[in-house]
């Protein structure tokens, strides 16, 4: 009975884990939805836009892997 619990934890620390996942899937919408608005209004910015945009989306995706790997180790290794 008290491994069963144990196990429960780590499932609901693992899924407690991965909610930053959606926060970057939100972050990354919002920062191509925002590039993309400022290519229409203005075209002459698109390699200086399309480049911070790029920059914002890999440190985004970061923080979806950082997650991924705390959910990870609390399934695998604790």
């Amino acid at each position: 009975m008290e491994e069963a619990i144990i196990q429960a934890a780590k499932f609901l620390g693992a899924g407690l884990a991965m909610i930053g996942a959606a926060g970057a899937g939100i972050g990354i919408g919002l920062s191509v939805q925002g590039a993309l608005n400022g290519m229409a209004r203005n075209p002459d910015t698109y390699s200086t836009l399309l480049t911070n945009m790029i920059l914002g989306i890999a440190f985004s995706e970061a923080i979806a892997i950082y997650c991924l790997v705390i959910a990870f180790l609390m399934l695998f290794v604790l």
